[in-house]
C-alpha cells in the first residue's frame, strides 16, 4: 500500500472510523505538484545561466530488519498498497488478530510457523509453553502483546537492534491499518481492529523510546551503533524527510512521552545533530552530503516541525531543575574538586550550549528572512511565549505552571541575536525605537505591570491619544518589535532566573547558619532525641550538597561570558535610549545631557514598564556582585552617565529600591578587585567630567532623600544606603576634583548640605549610642556566664541568655560597622567644609554627641565596653577614641564650636579630654602636636563655659521670651504661619532638618515661610540691657541676627 495511504491511516483518531481516503488524495496531490514544479524548474531556463546545483544527496541510510540483507528496505520504507477488495468481508477477530500480530511482530507460538517462514519470524518457546498450559491452541491475541514484545526483544539478534527492530514493527503495524482500513468493514468489525492496533502501536512506540533512551536493556548485535543515533541516517537524507514516516514516527513518539522522558529520549538525538553541525569545519561552503551542517541543520527542522519536540528543543539547557542529571555528572561534591577541573566542566557545557543557541538561531532567523508572513508569525510565537509566562514576574512563583528558565533564555538569547544588526556602537538606529509601541499595540501584554513613574490614568490617558492617531501611525517597524521584545524577555527570562540563583544562595547561607548553630549548640547529645537530631543534620548537609551543584549548574549559563557580552551590548543600548527618551534635547549620545533633567517628566518615559529600569539595575549588580571583570568588556561609561543622570534627577523614578540599587552598583563597583585598589568603576568615576561635577552632590542629596522611602522597612533601607555612600565618598575623597565639587555645594547649595550634615550627625548619635549599649549588655552577660553559679541556673534560663547574647551580637557587629563610616564620613567633612556643622541648628547637638561618645570612651563606665574578643564584634575603641578627637581637632578653631561644647552640660568635663590626650599619647594615635591642640581647645571650652555661666544668670526670663520647644532665652524669634506660634529661629531650623512640618499643628512648613517677630525680639534686647544694668550679665552676646543659611 502506499506512502500517502498509510500515513493518512496512522493519523486517524482513536475514536474516528471514517475512511482516511480524502487525506491521503490531498497528500498524493501536493506530492505531484510539487514534483511537477521541480521537473518545470528543471527544464526551463535554457537562455539564462542558473546557478550551480547542490550534488545530489546521498542514498538514504537503511537500518537492519530480520529479513535477508539483500531484501532488506530501508527502515521507514513504505510498504507496497494492497488492492482494495471489491466487497467488505466479514471480519473474523479469531483468525485475524493472530495474523496481524505475526505480521507485525514478526513472533509465533508456533514452531512449525517459525521454520516455514525461513528465519523471518522468531518462535517464542518459552512464551508459547507457557501459553499453551492455559490455551492449548496457542492463539496469538493483543491480551498478551506486551509478553510476546518482551520475549522478543530479550531474545536478542546477531543482527538488528532492537530499535531497528522495533521501527520494523511500526513500519509494518502502518502497513496493516491501512489494508484494514480498506477492505472497508464495518463500524463494529472497525472498532474491534482498532482496539488491536492501538494496543500494539502503544507497545511499539513506549519501547521504542525506551530503546532510544537506554539501548542496553536490551542485547544488542555486537558491533552496531545503538540509542541516540540510530534516529541520525533517516534524518539526515532529505528524500527520508520529505517521506510520510519519519515526522508520523516522531509525532507518535513525542504523543507518546510528551511530558515523561521526551527530553531524555530525543535530548542525545540533539546533541549529536549540534555535534554534526561543530564538526563541518567548511561552513557555508560545506556541500558534504548528510554529514554536514546543512542535513544537521535539516534534521533540526524536521524535528521541531513536531510541536511537542520543538517545545523540547527551546528546554535544552544546563539548569539542574530542568535537567538533574547534569548537575550530578558534571558538578558532584563541587568542594572537593580543583578549580581547574570546574573550569573544564563549565567549558564544555557552555560549548554545547552555544551550539545549541546557534542553531535555534538560525532557525528563528531563517523564518524571519522568509518573508513577511513568517517574520509575523515568529513575532506571534515569541509574543505568545511570553504572554503565556507573565506569572514567572511574580513574587512568589509556582514554576511548575510557567516555562522553565532554559526555554526563556535560549529564546531571550535569539532575541539578542536579532537585536545585534541595530546595537551598533555608535547608536545610529537608536531613534528607530517607537517610544509609544506598547500604547499602541496589543502584541505584548503589559496591563498589570507597574510604570516608572505613571498611574493606571496616566497610561489610559496616553493610550487614548494614541488611539485617536491610530490610524495615520505606521505599522511597527521590526527593531522596534525586536527591540521590545528583547526587553521583554530579559525580564522574564534572565533576571527572574537571575532572581532563583540568588534565592538558592540565600538559602545556602541559611543552611550554613544553621549547621553552624547545631554544631555550637551540642545539648542533644546524650539525651533519646540524639539520634533524630543527628538524622535531622544529616539530612540538611544531603540538601546543601544538592543545592550546591544546582548552583555550579546555574553559573554555567549566567556566568556565560558569550551571554554576558550580548547582554552588555543590549543593555548599553537600553540605557542610551532611556537617557535620550528623558534627555529634552534629544542629543544624547552624541551631546551630553544636561543635569539636573527638567521637572516635568515625559508621558512616554513615566509610563514605560518599570521593568526596563529595574532590569539594568539587576543584570549590573549581579556583574559587579559576580563578576566585575566582565564590565571591562564595554558599557562602562554608559553605566555612569546612567547612574548620574536618573541619580540627579531621581523624581523620574518612582521606586526608592532602584535609587538605593543605583548607589549599590557603584558600592561594589569601587570594591578592590584584582590588582586595581578601585574597583572596575573607581578609575572612570575619577575620570569622567560628569563623574567629576556630580558625583558628590548626588550622593548628599540621595543620603538626604532615602531618610523617608515611604516603606515599612525605611529605618533599616537607609543605613544601607548610607553605608554605600560613606564608602563612596571615602574611596574617592584623594581626588581634588571631587573634593572641589564639595566645596562648591557648599557655597552653591548650603541648604541641602546643612541638611546632610544633619542627617550624618543623627546617623553618628544613634549608632555610637547603640553600639555602645549593646556591647555593655554583651559585657554583662559575659560577666554572667563567667560566675560561679552559671552552672546551677535553670538549663532554660542559661539558653535565654545565650539566645540574647546571640542578639546583641549580631546587632553589636552591625552597628560597629555603621557607625564607623558615620563616623570616617563626619572626621572627613568636618576637615573639609567646616561652616555647616557650625550652623546654630547643628553645632549644639554635635557637640554633645562627641561630648557623650568620649566619656563613654574613657569615663568612668568605660570598662563596661570591655568585652572579650573585641575583633568578633569589630570594635576597636583606640580607633574610635582617634576619629572624634580628629572631629574636635576639625571644629577646634570654630568659635561657635568651642562655645556649643563648652555649653553642653551632660556631659562635658575637663578632666575627659585630659584623659583622653594622655591615652592618646601613650597608645601613639595622635602626633605630639596634635595632643597639645586638643589640650589648648579645651582651654578655649573652659575659658568660654566661665563666660556661658555667667551669661545664663540672667535670673527669671519672662514666659514670653523663652523658646516653646527648647524652653531657652530666644535670640532671633520667628513667626510660624500656620500656627503663629512665636520660636527661635535656630529652633525651627533644627527641626525643619528632620521633619518638613510645623511641630504645632503638623502643617507643610519650610524655613522661608517664617517671618521674623521683630516686636518680641526688640523686647529680648531691652530685657537684656536691663539684666546687664543690674550686674546679672558679664557680657551682652550679640544679638544681631545669626548667618541665615538659605541666603
Amino acid at each position: 500500500m502506499d506512502d500517502q495511504n498509510e500515513s493518512s491511516a496512522s493519523n486517524v483518531p482513536k475514536s474516528s472510523l471514517t475512511n482516511p481516503q480524502d487525506d491521503a488524495d490531498r497528500i498524493r496531490l501536493k506530492r505531484l505538484a510539487k514534483l511537477q514544479a521541480q521537473q518545470a524548474s528543471g527544464s526551463s531556463g535554457s537562455s539564462t545561466p542558473s546557478p550551480p546545483t547542490p550534488p545530489p544527496p546521498k542514498k538514504a541510510k537503511t537500518l537492519p530488519s530480520p529479513s535477508r540483507p539483500q531484501d532488506r528496505p530501508p527502515i521507514f520504507q513504505s510498504p507496497r498498497p494492497v488492492a482494495k477488495p471489491s466487497a467488505p468481508p466479514k471480519l473474523d477477530i479469531t483468525i485475524w488478530e493472530p495474523e496481524t500480530i505475526v505480521q507485525v511482530l514478526r513472533v509465533t507460538l508456533k514452531r512449525e510457523q517459525a521454520e516455514r517462514s525461513n528465519g523471518q519470524i522468531i518462535w517464542l518457546k518459552e512464551v508459547a509453553s507457557e501459553v499453551a498450559s492455559q490455551d492449548p491452541s496457542q492463539r496469538l491475541s493483543s491480551e498478551i502483546a506486551d509478553q510476546l514484545v518482551m520475549s522478543r526483544l530479550e531474545s536478542g539478534s546477531a543482527i538488528q537492534t532492537s530499535f531497528e527492530y522495533l521501527t520494523g514493527c511500526w513500519r509494518r503495524l502502518r502497513a496493516a491499518k491501512s489494508a484494514f482500513f480498506r477492505r472497508g468493514y464495518n463500524p463494529e468489525d472497525l472498532t474491534r481492529g482498532m482496539a488491536v492496533f492501538e494496543k500494539l502501536h502503544g507497545l511499539i512506540v513506549s519501547y521504542a523510546g525506551l530503546s532510544l533512551q537506554d539501548p542496553s536493556m536490551f542485547d544488542q548485535p555486537p558491533g552496531k551503533i545503538t540509542g541516540p543515533k540510530e534516529l541520525l541516517p533517516p534524518l539526515l537524507v532529505s528524500e527520508t524527510l520529505e517521506s510520510s514516516n519519519v515526522e508520523p514516527f516522531l509525532a507518535d513518539l513525542a504523543a507518546r512521552f510528551d511530558g515523561d522522558g521526551l527530553d531524555d529520549i530525543l535530548g542525545g538525538v540533539f546533541k549529536e545533530l549540534m555535534q554534526l553541525v561543530a564538526m563541518d569545519r567548511q561552513g557555508l561552503a560545506s556541500t558534504d552530503g548528510e554529514s554536514s551542517w546543512r542535513s544537521a541543520l535539516g534534521a533540526v527542522e524536521g524535528l521541531v516541525a513536531v510541536k511537542p519536540i520543538a517545545a523540547m528543543a527551546t528546554r535544552l539547557s544546563v539548569f539542574a531543575r530542568e535537567w538533574p542529571q547534569i548537575a550530578q555528572t558534571y558538578f558532584f561534591e563541587p568542594e572537593k574538586r580543583s578549580q581547574s577541573d570546574i573550569d573544564g566542566s563549565n567549558t564544555n557545557l557552555r560549548a554545547t550550549l552555544h551550539i545549541l543557541q546557534q542553531s535555534l538561531f538560525t532557525i528563528f532567523n531563517s523564518a524571519v528572512r522568509a518573508g513577511a508572513p513568517s517574520r509575523e508569525a515568529v513575532l506571534d510565537y515569541l509574543a505568545s511565549a511570553l504572554n503565556l509566562n507573565l506569572k514567572r514576574g511574580g513574587m512568589q512563583v509556582d514554576r511548575t505552571q510557567v516555562a522553565s528558565d532554559g526555554y526563556m533564555i535560549n529564546l531571550q538569547i535569539v532575541l539578542l541575536r536579532l537585536a545585534e544588526p541595530f546595537l551598533d556602537a555608535k547608536f545610529t538606529k537608536i531613534d528607530k525605537v517607537d517610544p509609544l509601541y506598547l500604547i499602541h499595540s496589543p502584541r505584548l501584554d503589559t496591563s498589570d505591570e507597574t510604570r516608572i513613574n505613571a498611574t493606571v490614568e496616566d497610561v489610559k490617558a496616553l493610550a487614548g491619544e494614541a488611539k485617536a492617531t491610530s490610524s495615520t501611525a505606521p505599522a511597527p517597524n521590526f527593531i522596534t518589535e525586536v527591540f521590545y521584545l528583547t526587553a521583554a524577555f530579559n525580564h522574564y527570562g534572565l533576571v527572574r532566573t537571575l532572581g532563583f540563583y540568588n534565592e538558592l544562595e540565600r538559602h545556602l547561607d541559611d543552611i550554613d547558619k544553621y549547621l553552624e548553630r547545631i554544631e555550637s549548640d551540642r545539648s542533644y547529645v546524650g539525651t533519646p532525641m540524639e539520634a533524630q537530631a543527628r538524622a535531622a543534620v544529616e539530612k540538611v548537609k544531603g540538601d546543601k550538597a544538592r543545592l550546591n551543584m544546582e548552583v555550579f549548574a546555574y553559573r554555567v549559563q549566567i556566568l556565560d561570558p558569550d551571554l554576558i557580552f550580548r547582554m552588555i551590548g543590549f543593555t548599553t543600548f537600553l540605557m542610551a535610549w532611556l537617557i535620550r527618551l528623558a534627555d529634552p534635547a534629544k542629543k544624547y549620545p552624541t551631546q551630553q545631557v544636561t543635569l539636573p533633567l527638567p521637572q516635568e517628566v515625559s508621558p512616554a518615559f513615566k509610563t514605560l514598564p518599570e521593568y526596563f529600569f529595574e532590569d539594568i539595575v539587576e543584570f549590573y549588580l549581579f556583574l559587579v556582585r559576580h563578576t566585575p571583570g566582565s564590565m571591562d568588556l564595554a558599557g562602562k561609561k554608559e553605566l555612569v552617565e546612567f547612574i548620574l543622570t536618573f541619580m540627579s534627577s531621581t523624581w523620574y523614578i518612582k521606586n526608592p529600591y532602584l535609587k538605593a540599587k543605583l548607589v549599590q552598583i557603584l558600592f561594589y563597583g569601587i570594591l578592590p578587585y584584582g590588582r586595581d585598589k578601585m574597583g572596575v568603576m573607581g578609575p572612570i568615576l575619577n575620570s569622567h567630567p560628569t563623574a567629576l561635577q556630580h558625583l558628590i552632590p548626588i550622593l548628599m542629596s540621595f543620603y538626604v532623600e532615602v531618610e523617608q522611602t515611604g516603606a515599612h522597612s525605611q529605618f533599616y533601607d537607609k543605613f544601607d544606603a548610607r553605608r554605600n555612600i560613606a564608602y563612596i565618598l571615602k574611596a574617592i575623597w584623594t581626588n581634588p576634583d571631587h573634593r572641589e565639587a564639595l566645596n562648591r555645594e557648599v557655597h552653591v547649595n548650603m541648604a541641602n548640605f546643612v541638611r546632610f550634615a544633619n542627617l550624618l550627625m543623627n546617623d553618628c548619635t544613634y549608632l555610637l549610642d547603640e553600639s555602645l549599649s549593646k556591647l555593655s549588655e554583651i559585657h554583662a552577660i559575659q560577666i554572667e556566664m563567667a560566675s560561679d553559679g552559671w552552672a546551677t541556673r535553670p538549663q532554660q534560663e542559661r539558653k535565654d541568655r545565650e539566645k540574647a547574647l546571640q542578639g546583641a551580637e549580631q546587632q553589636a557587629t552591625s552597628y560597629i560597622t555603621l557607625g564607623k563610616s558615620m563616623i570616617d564620613l563626619l572626621k572627613t567633612f568636618t576637615a573639609e567644609a567646616k561652616a555647616p556643622f557650625t550652623t546654630p541648628e547643628i553645632v549644639d547637638r554635635l557637640a554633645a554627641m562627641l561630648n557623650y561618645n568620649l566619656d563613654a570612651l574613657v569615663g568612668p563606665k568605660c570598662l563596661n565596653l570591655n568585652v572579650k574578643n573585641m575583633d568578633k564584634y569589630r570594635f576597636n575603641p583606640r580607633q574610635l577614641l582617634s576619629d572624634i578627637i580628629t572631629v574636635y581637632l576639625n571644629l577646634s578653631d570654630q568659635q561657635e564650636f568651642v562655645r556649643a561644647v563648652a555649653g553642653e552640660g551632660r556631659s562635658y568635663k575637663k578632666s575627659l579630654f585630659e584623659r583622653a590626650g594622655g591615652i592618646a599619647t601613650k597608645r601613639a594615635l595622635k602626633s605630639s602636636t596634635e595632643v597639645e591642640q586638643l589640650m589648648m581647645f579645651v582651654t578655649k571650652v573652659e575659658e568660654t563655659k566661665l563666660l556661658i555661666e555667667a551669661e545664663d544668670d540672667l535670673g527669671e526670663i519672662p514666659d514670653d521670651f523663652l523658646d516653646p520647644l527648647m524652653y531657652t532665652l530666644m535670640r532671633d524669634p520667628v513667626k510660624l504661619p500656620s500656627s503663629k506660634t512665636t520660636i527661635d529661629r535656630s529652633t525651627i531650623k533644627a527641626h525643619l532638618l528632620s521633619d518638613s512640618h510645623d511641630p504645632f499643628n503638623r502643617s507643610p512648613l519650610k524655613i522661608e515661610d517664617v517671618t521674623p517677630d521683630t516686636e518680641l525680639r526688640v523686647k529680648i534686647e531691652a530685657w537684656l540691657v536691663e539684666q546687664r544694668s543690674k550686674g546679672m550679665v558679664v557680657d551682652v552676646p550679640e544679638v544681631a541676627m545669626p548667618m541665615d543659611v538659605e541666603d
